[in-house]
């Protein structure tokens, strides 16, 4: 079997003087100008004192290095560990503490001492110098060797380490280059970030295992993915970045004349954003299915009818099952839990067996925690999510993280926390509040939040209430708060 490592390498071999990474107003750099800066960080953090399978926690922006160090992290064999840039000091140390790193990454002043080495990231392979006396090449590894660790929350509020080895990637990028029948004349523009799988893993694999120059842009802005589109022919976004464009007069079939390809995924999409998108392009929308834990799940065919509503079918080598609530597969039609297994599913949760084997049948197969139906032709239909998990712009928002903050805060007896819809953003975070007494000052909660919770995960509106509503077990009812305030 191929570690991630060989494929990467051998699918950019022929391409090494071809440009890769061609960032906004500036020179692009080749295949063979990457793998060298993702060399000498390499030797960097392996001064520093990394070893093959040592973590790495990287918190810096999205740039032409921070491609490169992620590079690296695949060269040498160390776990390439992600935190979200906007995250909170108080994020960054937990992700430290558990993952317990060799090294970290930052590009920015902490407000905390780093009880271990620290390479200090300041946009250019340059501030390396001193570091490049020792550059890897390629350090051998197992495909069941991990290759990174991207950590994601759940119920109980509490971030999990979901990890996933180098066999895992290379038979997901296989599946989508496929699936998606990548060719050798492919530009993709990339305005994801590079700390989530879809931009990652999804775009960057497909791109280098087709040799493909990449638009590199630091975040998704419409003027910039429109300006783009003439010398690209693929553009992987979240529904989010799809109504921001259509918001832009500028997006016509003219516009699109070059592209092939529009991808969406992180959150459904509406048929009306289908529909109008089609009518100002004449292009479909490829809807996808996945989540950390598995990578890309299914999609709907790129040649062949693409049906809103839907996310397609299971990619090669994916088995996709729809159970009933003791785990029994339930006939084609009939909504259930959703549960996969591949060479794509992760290898568990870090430090977590409990979570693990909670989300694992005896058999193997992974609970995603989503619920829906499979089509009679093999079509996947989401119907909703088993947890409270909020999707707002493509982020993963977890209620139970901010609830467990603001049920600290003086003057609140409890909260529920609950995404409501968003024509912008798909959902948007809404905290429902009972309070203790005299209800403390929403400035006050705000910057009680602030100090602990990355922006995107505030919520956009406060509702004070007498009470919440329970079943008769006493469980908070939010579909009847969602009902009630929608």
């Amino acid at each position: 079997m191929t570690s991630l490592a060989e494929l990467l390498l051998e699918s950019t071999e022929n391409a090494a003087d071809e440009p890769f990474l061609v960032p906004p107003d500036a020179s692009a750099l080749t295949y063979a100008d990457v793998w060298e800066r993702a060399g000498a960080i390499a030797g960097a953090l392996h001064g520093r004192g990394a070893r093959p399978g040592d973590r790495v926690v990287i918190q810096v922006d999205k740039s032409v290095d921070n491609v490169a160090l992620y590079l690296a992290c695949v060269l040498s064999g160390l776990v390439f560990t992600p935190v979200n840039p906007v995250a909170t000091t108080a994020e960054l140390d937990y992700v430290i503490d558990d993952a317990d790193p060799a090294v970290v990454v930052t590009d920015r002043p902490t407000e905390t001492e780093i009880d271990r080495p620290v390479l200090t990231f300041d946009s250019g392979a340059a501030v390396l110098a001193d570091d490049t006396e020792r550059r890897f090449h390629r350090v051998d590894r197992d495909p069941t060797d991990l290759a990174a660790l991207l950590y994601t929350s759940g119920t109980t509020g509490t971030p999990k380490g979901a990890m996933l080895t180098n066999a895992n990637l290379v038979a997901n990028a296989r599946a989508l280059v496929d699936a998606w029948s990548w060719r050798d004349d492919d530009v993709l523009i990339h305005g994801l970030p590079l700390f989530h799988v879809h931009g990652l893993f999804v775009a960057l694999h497909c791109a280098m295992l087709g040799g493909s120059p990449v638009i590199l842009l630091p975040r998704f802005d419409a003027e910039a993915v429109l300006a783009a589109m003439p010398a690209a022919t693929v553009f992987m976004g979240v529904p989010t970045h799809y109504v921001r464009l259509l918001a832009d007069p500028g997006l016509d079939s003219r516009r699109c004349g070059s592209m092939r390809l529009f991808t969406s995924g992180s959150a459904p999409m509406t048929e009306t954003v289908h529909a109008a998108f089609t009518q100002r392009t004449g292009h479909r929308i490829v809807e996808r299915y996945g989540m950390t834990e598995t990578g890309i799940l299914t999609s709907n065919p790129y040649s062949g009818e693409c049906v809103p509503g839907t996310v397609g079918f299971a990619l090669n080598g994916v088995e996709l099952r729809i159970t009933d609530d003791d785990g029994a597969d339930v006939s084609a039609g009939t909504t259930g839990s959703v549960e996969v297994n591949g060479p794509n599913v992760f290898a568990g949760y870090w430090q977590r067996p409990d979570a693990t084997a909670e989300s694992t049948r005896q058999d193997g197969w992974f609970v995603t925690g989503d619920v829906g139906r499979l089509e009679p032709d093999g079509r996947l239909r989401l119907e909703g999510r088993s947890g409270d998990m909020v999707i707002s712009g493509g982020e993963n928002i977890y209620p139970r993280e901010i609830e467990l903050i603001l049920d600290q805060i003086e003057g609140i007896a409890e909260s529920a926390v609950i995404g409501l819809p968003d024509e912008d953003l798909g959902e948007r975070v809404v905290a429902v509040l009972v309070a203790d007494g005299e209800s403390p000052a929403e400035a006050a909660i705000r910057a009680t939040l602030g100090d602990r919770l990355a922006r995107f995960k505030h919520p956009r509106a406060l509702v004070w209430v007498d009470e919440l509503p329970r079943n008769t077990m006493g469980k908070v009812q939010k579909h009847r708060l969602r009902d009630q305030l929608s």
